[in-house]
């Protein structure tokens, strides 16, 4: 048995044990999101069911009902930070990501939201 088969297996008994999920490409099917359909046959994920699709929704909304980015931006990192199934702390940089990765691939689920995106990386 390789070392990869051997990591594969370990990481799906640990994320087993987790009650988490592994990603598409360790369960054997293609991560390929254009056609909507994994290999499996299984539909694929619909951003807002994606840790950073609930984060940008949170933002988003928050910001659109005048909300301040700071205030905004906590109520998205924590709710991504619960989401995610990583066994790793997502950090605040790889959070504001997967926010704008979730606006920019969907602009229609996320309308009006491009404008505050800027915010996300201002020092």
């Amino acid at each position: 048995m390789s070392r990869q088969s051997r990591l594969l297996i370990g990481a799906a008994l640990l994320v087993g044990l987790l009650g988490g999920t592994l990603p598409a490409a360790a369960q054997g099917r293609s991560s390929d999101a254009a056609s909507g359909v994994a290999a499996s046959g299984v539909a694929a994920t619909s951003v807002e069911n994606t840790p950073g699709g609930k984060g940008a929704k949170v933002y988003c909304f928050m910001r659109a009902a005048g909300n301040t980015h700071q205030v905004s931006w906590d109520a998205a990192y924590a709710l991504i930070k619960r989401q995610s199934d990583s066994l790793f702390k997502t950090s605040p940089e790889h959070a504001a990501v997967m926010i704008t990765e979730a606006v920019v691939n969907n602009p229609s689920t996320f309308p009006d939201c491009g404008k505050f995106l800027g915010d996300l990386y201002a020092k």
